[in-house]
C-alpha cells in the first residue's frame, strides 16, 4: 500500500491564528491535537475565553432588572453584544429584530411554534429540503401533524444541489405557506443560493426560514441582502460559547407573533387573569438569559470581524480544495456533495470501501486527528444517499494544510489495517 505524500500547501491555507486558540496546543496520546471537526463545534480563541471570564469576575449581575452600577454594566455588556452581533450579520436596521436563543434549534422551534401555529392549517404545506439537519425537520413534522398540514420535501440532484425550477413548481401549487432550508448543508457542504430562493418564496407570498448554522462562521453573511424572513444561527460554531444562538427576523412579522415561552422579562404587565407582552426582542427572551454567553459571542464576532470574513472564506475554500485533492488519493474513498470547492463549505463527508465510518474516525483518532462519524443528524439525507453514515472532516479559521496531510496519512494507515 503506497503511503500518502504531503502536497504543496495552497495559497491562503493559513491565517496564522492558531496561537490564539489555547486548546490547539494540547497533545493527545503524545501526538499534536489535529482538530477537523469544526462543523460540529468550533474551538474558542483567548479573546472569547477572556471576555467570558472578565464578565464573570467583574461585571456579573442580572440584566434588565437593576438600577445599581453593576447591573448597568451587565446591561451594557449584554445589549452591546446584541448590537455588534446584529451588525456582524447585516441585521442591525430597524426592520430587523435580533433575538437571543440557546442555539439555532431553539430558533427554528420558536418560529414553528409561534408563527407556525398561528398561520399553518389544513390545506397548507410546509416545504423543506432533503438535505436538512434534524433540527430543521422534526419541528416542521410536529407542526404539520398538529395543524393538519402537509410536509413536503424539495429533492436534491446527483450533485447534492437543489433545483430552482423544482422549487418554483412547488411554489406554483399555491399551498406553500413556509419554506425552511439550510444555507449550507452540514453533510454535503452545498452552499445554497439563498437570495434566489428567498426571492421566489416572497414572490409566491410564503415565508422563509434559513438555517445559517454552517454559514455564518465561514463566510460573509448579510441577512438583509439574503432576504429571508427568518435567519437563525448558533454561537458555538462561530468560535463563541455554547448555549447561545441567534434568530434574526423581520420586525413586522415578529411583532404579530405570540411569545414562544412565557415568564419573567418578556412581559409588559401581568394581572390575575391576563398579561401583555414586552417589546421586541424581549418578548421572545423569557427568564434570565445567557448573559455571559452573549458577551462571549459578542467577543467572537469581534474576533471574526478583525480577521475578516472574506479572508475566512478564502482560507477555507483553499483548504477545502486541497482536502478534496488529497482525499482523491485514497483508493475507494468517495466524497458526497459538490466536487467543486467553490460550491461547498469547508467540510468533506466521505466513505471508504470496506471500512465503517466509525472505524475510520476511531483509527484517525489514534493518530490525534479528530473527525466526525455518523449520520450527522441528517438521517433522511443519508437514506436519500443510500448510506447509513459517513466520516466527516471539517476545517475552521485555525486549520492549516499540514493537518489535512496528517488526516490523509491517518486514512492511509487505517486503510492498511483493514487490508492486512
Amino acid at each position: 500500500m503506497p503511503q500518502a505524500v504531503s502536497g504543496l500547501a495552497p495559497a491562503g491555507a493559513s491565517l496564522a491564528v492558531r496561537q490564539d486558540f489555547p486548546i490547539l496546543g494540547r497533545r493527545l496520546g503524545g501526538k499534536p491535537l489535529i482538530y477537523l471537526d469544526s462543523a460540529a463545534t468550533s474551538q474558542k480563541p483567548n479573546a472569547v475565553i477572556d471576555a467570558v471570564a472578565d464578565y464573570m469576575r467583574h461585571h456579573n449581575a442580572n440584566v434588565h432588572r437593576g438600577v445599581y452600577p453593576l447591573a448597568a454594566e451587565s446591561d451594557a455588556a449584554y445589549e452591546g453584544a446584541r448590537t455588534r452581533i446584529a451588525a456582524f450579520t447585516g441585521s442591525q436596521a430597524p426592520q430587523w429584530t435580533t433575538v437571543f436563543t440557546r442555539n439555532v434549534t431553539e430558533a427554528i422551534n420558536l418560529v414553528a411554534a409561534s408563527w407556525g401555529r398561528a398561520n399553518i392549517g389544513p390545506g397548507d404545506a410546509v416545504l423543506i429540503t432533503e438535505m436538512e439537519h434534524h433540527a430543521n425537520v422534526v419541528p416542521w413534522q410536529m407542526l404539520c401533524t398538529e395543524r393538519g398540514a402537509e410536509l413536503r420535501y424539495l429533492a436534491i440532484d446527483e450533485h447534492g444541489q437543489l433545483s430552482l425550477e423544482a422549487l418554483q413548481d412547488e411554489l406554483d401549487r399555491g399551498d406553500v405557506k413556509l419554506v425552511s432550508f439550510t444555507h449550507v448543508s452540514n453533510v454535503l457542504g452545498t452552499i445554497n443560493p439563498v437570495a434566489d430562493i428567498t426571492q421566489r418564496i416572497r414572490t409566491a407570498g410564503a415565508i422563509s426560514f434559513v438555517d445559517g448554522a454552517q454559514a455564518v462562521p465561514h463566510m460573509p453573511v448579510d441577512v438583509a441582502t439574503l432576504g429571508a424572513d427568518f435567519y437563525g444561527w448558533t454561537g458555538h460554531k462561530a468560535v463563541g460559547p455554547t448555549g447561545i444562538g441567534v434568530l434574526h427576523g423581520r420586525t413586522d412579522v415578529m411583532e404579530a407573533m405570540q411569545p414562544f415561552m412565557t415568564g419573567g422579562d418578556m412581559i409588559a404587565s401581568v394581572d390575575l387573569f391576563s398579561a401583555t407582552w414586552n417589546e421586541l426582542p424581549y418578548k421572545f427572551e423569557a427568564g434570565t438569559p445567557a448573559i455571559a454567553e452573549a458577551v462571549g459571542l459578542g467577543a467572537a464576532v469581534d474576533y471574526l470581524s478583525a480577521v475578516g470574513m472574506e479572508r475566512v472564506r478564502d482560507h477555507e475554500r483553499a483548504l477545502t480544495g486541497y482536502m478534496l485533492t488529497r482525499l482523491a488519493e485514497i483508493p475507494g474513498l468517495t466524497v458526497v456533495g459538490p466536487q467543486d470547492a467553490g460550491a461547498r463549505s469547508g467540510l468533506a463527508a466521505f466513505t471508504i470501501d470496506g471500512m465503517h465510518p466509525h472505524d475510520i474516525a476511531e483509527l484517525a483518532g489514534r493518530a490525534g486527528v479528530c473527525i466526525r462519524a455518523g449520520h450527522h443528524c441528517a438521517q433522511p439525507l443519508m437514506r436519500r444517499l443510500g448510506l447509513a453514515a459517513t466520516a466527516r472532516a471539517s476545517v475552521g479559521i485555525y486549520t492549516e494544510a499540514w493537518e489535512i496531510d496528517a488526516l490523509i496519512d491517518a486514512l492511509v494507515a487505517g486503510r492498511a489495517v483493514f487490508e492486512d
